[in-house]
């Protein structure tokens, strides 16, 4: 045997901490128990599970079908055990344990994990947070859909989703997709609940539907904090027992009242040195008791200074557009030559239904004659603004309504809901995560709508992982008070995963005559590695 042969180099780099984050969890013991264990494979469901959130994490933007040479370099043995072997994850193996994914059931298996992450680490779930987006598909995704079948069943069902366009988040309405339902924690972004609906579904039809289920699933006395998609009477109704947050939407009419003829002001009890220290010295508010779908509320009208600046711009530049726009149109009207009276008018009112701002103005109807001598008509016209709707534009410039159903009882100070609904981010970190072009949503290339419910649910484990790993650092190097190196060289409290990936770039598992070592453990990564679960450690260590 030559030298060379005596030496096997693999890449562990920051792998072994999302494995172990894995292992702590307990992902692989609970898929292995709700699927079951067949001693004539090589490998179990747990364990697919387990390569598959690995190669999610691995931020290589490999598909399905290229899985197994994702391993090909990395220490598999080290990762998923001594006896696994790359060509063991084909994708015939991957997508059988899909199929039992799904058959089991996704929601299922997804909170009994969740159940255990808020055991193990004590996550705080005084509040929670809902909200949706959409995942644009390619490819026919053909499915008959029975109407009157689907008329029947409830919208949170078991029946695959059906793959078809909506309203995209995407910005692509020319392509399919299917809508994704995400509630997390504010404590960590911690993914606590995942419902995967139709390419067409409203969230207004449904988000009162998901935070019922999402009670029924995680017993826990939650405050659910959601966007005006929540606000309506039937889901008022529907969520009556709950506690919640959520923002008014300015088509109610009491809503328009409210914001035209308050007076925005803060309370007496929210000084500004208060606000100051709670990062809200920029807002301004009021409270009003308000009952509206047979649900008393507090509404709390919120005047945002920056927002204000923001939104008197935006009218100053739509006034401008509008005035170059409307100077084309009058020009273009007092030109034309109409035959009757009405057609002007009428070309007029398709005009004024192009201009939000500015009117233009019959003045008067000219009879004349053209060239030709036919009677014809010409309108002599100008332009007026439409002062009424700039002043209500310019009053509620920078304003919006926040409701609670927590008014007397568990009430809340003016300044928590304020803060906690700007926290409504954290499902949005969510999703940003989740459509990250290095993140495996390319893989979106199974044919079934089984298969995509399965690998978005995959996926949410992945975000699970990775936010419940940065939750675990970010507190620790709090607890040890000692930061470290961001980026830029600046010692930090408060540093993204994703960064500590990058620092573990280059750790490798070396077998040299038949003696196993990790190398390129500093000094800094050691520490780094103190401030992780064990399970991370066992990895490296």
């Amino acid at each position: 045997m030559s030298y060379l042969e005596e030496i096997q180099v693999k890449n562990l780099d920051y792998l072994g901490i999302v494995a172990g984050l894995i292992d702590e969890i307990g992902i692989v013991k609970i898929i292995n128990n709700k699927l079951g264990i067949d001693v004539r494979e090589k490998i179990s469901a747990g364990t697919v599970v387990k390569s598959i959130l690995i190669n999610g994490l691995g931020f290589v933007l490999r598909p399905l079908y290229l899985f197994s040479q994702f391993f090909q370099d990395k220490a598999i043995e080290k990762l998923l055990g001594e006896r696994i072997k790359p060509d063991y994850l084909n994708d015939d193996k991957i997508g059988r344990v899909m199929d039992e994914l799904y058959k089991y059931g996704l929601n299922d298996i997804f909170i009994e994990v969740v159940l255990e992450v808020i055991k193990q680490f004590k996550i705080d779930l005084k509040y929670s947070h809902l909200d949706s987006t959409s995942f644009h598909l390619d490819g026919e995704y053909k499915r008959e859909e029975d109407k009157e079948k689907q008329e029947e069943e409830k919208i949170i069902k078991e029946r695959p989703i059906f793959i078809k366009k909506g309203y995209s988040r995407d910005h692509r309405p020319d392509l399919k997709q299917c809508v994704l339902d995400l509630i997390t924690s504010q404590d960590g972004d911690i993914p606590l609940f995942v419902r995967v609906g139709d390419g067409n579904e409203s969230d207004k039809a449904v988000f009162g539907k998901v935070l019922v289920e999402f009670k029924k699933q995680i017993k826990f006395d939650s405050i659910m904090v959601c966007d005006s998609a929540l606000y309506g009477q039937e889901n008022l109704q529907l969520i009556q027992h709950l506690k919640w947050i959520t923002r008014v939407p300015m088509t109610i009419k009491k809503a328009k009242e409210l914001v035209q003829n308050i007076e925005v002001e803060e309370v007496k009890d929210e000084g500004k040195e208060k606000r100051s220290d709670l990062n809200l010295e920029s807002y301004t508010w009021k409270e009003e008791i308000v009952t509206y779908g047979g649900i008393k509320q507090t509404w709390l009208i919120v005047l945002s200074e920056k927002r204000q600046k923001s939104d008197l711009e935006k009218l100053e530049k739509q006034l401008s557009q509008e005035e170059k726009k409307s100077q084309k149109f009058l020009k273009e009207i007092q030109s034309e030559e109409f035959e009757h009276p009405q057609a002007a008018r009428y070309k007029l009112k398709a005009i004024n239904k192009k201009l939000r701002l500015l009117e233009i103005k019959e003045v008067e109807l000219i009879e004349t004659y053209s060239k030709k001598k036919e009677k014809i008509y010409k309108m002599i016209s100008l332009i007026i603004k439409k002062n009424e709707e700039i002043s209500r534009k310019t009053k509620e410039a920078g304003k919006f309504i926040l409701a609670t159903n927590l008014v007397e009882e568990n009430k809340l100070e003016a300044s928590e809901i304020l803060i906690t609904y700007k926290n409504q981010q954290s499902t949005e970190r969510g999703f940003r995560f989740l459509k990250d072009p290095l993140f495996f949503t390319d893989s979106f290339f199974v044919e079934k709508p089984e298969r995509i419910e399965t690998m978005l649910f995959l996926m949410s484990l992945c975000l699970l992982i990775y936010n419940l790993g940065q939750r675990e650092l970010i507190n620790c190097l709090k607890r040890v008070k000692k930061g470290i190196n961001n980026q830029v060289g600046k010692v930090t409290l408060r540093s993204t995963l994703r960064w500590i990936f990058q620092c573990f770039q280059g750790i490798h598992y070396v077998i040299l005559n038949g003696v196993k070592q990790i190398v390129n453990l500093t000094e800094e990564r050691r520490f780094i590695l103190s401030l992780l679960p064990a399970s991370c450690q066992r990895y490296y260590l």
